[in-house]
């Protein structure tokens, strides 16, 4: 549930001039376009590995290029696609390049659904023959080449088709998708936002069959949102919603013989297949790899499935007492052994397994966490991946062989280095930054991490820092509660340790999260530096729950969410009220999304220690969030009640003393404006003053034209006032 990132990107600069008089930061500055970051946009690695594909766009004319460089000199090679010469066709948004790299999908009139999904109209692009055939005229979802490239399998209606690229047929596969009822291929809005992924359905490699998952949400309880917009009366949107303990959507395994037009249902009785958060073919044609879990999602088992007989055979079950994490890490080597990541020795790593499940190694260990998985080159035999070895709140990249020798730091400067490989693992581009450094992108071979050259170094944007009043972030560790917790502040910079000053504390503090690590301040960091301009000291502090300190850091607030991290920002709090220049009867604290359910937690159990908290799109009762992301921390409400009501703000109204701003968007379709309503009535009958804010036809990101710059400047004002 992290909040949706889209505008704050804009926050970043490329250029500027350098003046003697540093000025402020304004909040017009960060909303208005000033800020801006050099990034590289859809970048794609070619089959070949040396070069590599990039969309750009000229920015006078709107042509779109889907360029190719050299990855070792950055010199263009060519230009696979240009817009403009193109007939039938005046732009497009995306690529998605076909296995063989002959022909290229290309979005046009993308249309959002909900986070992850969208509808589009689609055209494939012979790269050859510069043949343009769009794939359906209807909106659709999902459309996935073949690995051949001779047709396309893609969602529409809750059905799934197949479009043959030679002959121009089109097939129906499935029959029986209906809104709210069926839904063939493509996930429920529950998978989409906790299990990650839209398409559920896959080819296999010699592209005669296809498996996908059919989900009945025909039980599903509905959910209603009012949309205002601009007409005379309001319309709803009505979906499928199933909250904690509520009844989910039916789902089911199947295989779509191509040449036949057969279609066989898979038999999971007998495995733990309450939910199939993951499938994929194995590199051998007639097996299909499935991922099943049960409702508590402790159990993973891992299925080979059978594609001619459809019958299923248990390989792997991963267990634990709290919950197993659903990755993308699966990877298949040799003869279908596998790659696997697993928490099972209290840290997360990768281990190797061969086609039948046995455990053939652990390829890392160690006190820290395989924060990615990069993958497997058969060549040199060695996996790639990032960790934060080098300290929690530090990303390096690493390459170790497969039998868990050999390893190699590639990119481990202290900081955040991440990685996008070359296609056969010579190169790697290598994202790094810091709290003092935007981002820096090198090219850098994959054997010994040497730069090969410097492609982005937005050395512009730092400059322009010299023009503007910047404090250091400030790294530390705060004893609580028997941890160390990780921490940072933000001083004004004209700080004088003879003063007392008022602290704003930020949070997001969800299971597994970071808040607190050193890279670049993006998102809300340029607000927390222009708070600091007006004499706030802003500190961050990861409590327990949060991750990248170990199994057991992590998932000790199993069943009790909203409790130890509570205890933990309180207890924060009041050991920073105890510095000699923080001024204790000042001390604010805000949050979005499940950091504003911990913002009205903290000033209502904390109402000696907090004056003021910000609640930006709160959970106010897990038993109004979303069933397979609450009830793998909580379990059910019917088997937790009192993990659910003990620690929920509703609980704790009559507690609040301090100022309270409340903010919620009504068509926040993942935290549901119900859970600010709640507690707006839970506050009005304990007769407790406070200010809200609805912004109406907005999601859980409140973004939108001014709906940014509106609502930093109230949250602003906020704070002034009251703290």
């Amino acid at each position: 549930m992290n909040i949706r990132k889209t505008t704050l990107l804009l926050l970043l600069l490329v250029a500027g001039v350098v003046t003697a008089q540093q000025k402020n930061i304004t909040l017009e500055e960060i909303y208005d376009g000033t800020f801006r970051m050099q990034y590289l946009d859809r970048l794609h690695s070619m089959n070949n590995g040396k070069e590599y594909a990039v969309l750009n766009t000229d920015r006078n004319t709107g042509t779109k290029t889907l360029d190719v460089y050299s990855y070792k000199t950055g010199e263009k090679v060519n230009t696979l696609i240009n817009s403009s010469e193109i007939d039938g066709l005046d732009y497009f948004i995306g690529y998605t390049l076909s296995a063989d790299e002959s022909k290229a999908l290309l979005s046009t009139k993308l249309r959002s659904i909900y986070r992850r999904s969208s509808l589009g109209v689609y055209y494939v692009y012979d790269l050859e023959t510069k043949e343009l055939v769009q794939v359906a005229e209807e909106a659709i979802q999902e459309p996935t080449f073949s690995p051949d490239a001779s047709k396309v399998a893609y969602g529409r209606d809750n059905n799934i088709y197949i479009k043959d690229l030679s002959s121009g047929s089109t097939t129906q596969v499935t029959t029986d998708g209906a809104k709210n009822k069926v839904i063939n291929g493509i996930t429920d809005w529950v998978y989409e936002e906790e299990f990650a992924f839209v398409r559920a359905f896959d080819w296999n490699a010699s592209g005669d069959k296809i498996a996908y998952i059919r989900f009945d949400e025909s039980e599903v309880p509905e959910f209603s949102m009012d949309v205002f917009g601009n007409e005379l009366y309001p319309s709803k949107d009505t979906f499928k919603y199933p909250k904690a303990g509520e009844t989910n959507a039916t789902v089911s395994l199947h295989i779509y013989d191509v040449a036949s037009a057969e279609t066989k249902a898979v038999d999971l009785r007998g495995f733990q297949n309450y939910y199939i958060p993951r499938l994929e073919w194995t590199p051998e044609a007639n097996v299909l790899a499935v991922q099943t879990t049960n409702r508590k999602q402790n159990d993973i088992n891992l299925l080979f499935v059978d594609g001619t007989s459809a019958e299923a055979k248990l390989i792997l079950s991963d267990k634990d007492d709290a919950y197993v994490d659903v990755t993308d890490n699966l990877t298949f080597l040799e003869d279908n052994d596998f790659i696997w990541t697993s928490e099972k020795d209290g840290w997360n790593h990768i281990y190797l397994y061969d086609k039948n499940g046995k455990l053939k190694n652990q390829v890392t260990q160690g006190p820290w966490e395989v924060t990615s998985y990069y993958g497997y080159d058969p060549k040199s035999k060695r996996v790639f991946y990032q960790s934060s070895e080098n300290g929690s709140i530090n990303r390096g990249v690493y390459s170790i062989k497969v039998n868990g020798k050999g390893k190699e730091a590639l990119a481990a400067k202290a900081g955040t280095n991440s990685a996008n490989f070359s296609t056969d693992f010579t190169y790697f581009i290598n994202s790094f930054s810091d709290a003092e450094t935007p981002y820096v992108f090198t090219l850098n071979d994959a054997e010994d991490g040497d730069v090969v050259r410097k492609i982005k170094d937005n050395q512009a944007l730092k400059d322009q820092f010299a023009d503007y009043v910047i404090s250091e972030k400030e790294f530390f560790t705060l004893p609580v509660n028997g941890e160390e917790l990780n921490a940072y502040m933000i001083k004004p910079k004209d700080f004088d340790p003879n003063k007392k000053y008022p602290v704003f504390m930020t949070q997001y503090s969800g299971p597994g999260s970071q808040s607190v690590a050193n890279s670049w301040s993006a998102g809300n960091g340029y607000w927390f530096q222009m708070l600091a301009q007006e004499g706030y000291i802003i500190v961050c502090v990861d409590p327990r729950g949060t991750g990248l300190k170990g199994r057991d850091f992590k998932k000790m607030t199993q069943k009790e969410l909203g409790k130890y991290e509570v205890e933990d920002q309180i207890a924060a709090a009041q050991a920073l009220g105890e510095r000699d220049y923080v001024d204790a009867d000042r001390i604010g604290i805000w949050g979005w999304s499940y950091g504003g359910f911990m913002a009205s937690n903290c000033i209502f159990q904390g109402a000696d220690t907090f004056k003021m908290a910000i609640a930006v799109a709160p959970v106010t009762s897990w038993r109004f969030y979303d069933s397979i992301y609450t009830e793998r921390y909580m379990t059910t409400p019917q088997e937790n009640a009192s993990g659910y009501d003990n620690n929920s703000p509703l609980s704790h109204v009559d507690k609040l003393e301090g100022k309270f701003l409340l903010v919620h968007g009504s068509a926040d379709d993942n935290v549901h404006v119900q859970n600010s309503m709640r507690l707006i009535e839970a506050l009005v009958q304990a007769n407790k003053q406070f200010d809200w804010a609805i912004y109406p036809d907005k999601n859980h990101g409140i973004y939108g034209g001014n709906t940014r710059l509106h609502l930093y400047t109230k949250m602003t004002n906020f704070i002034k006032e009251n703290l």
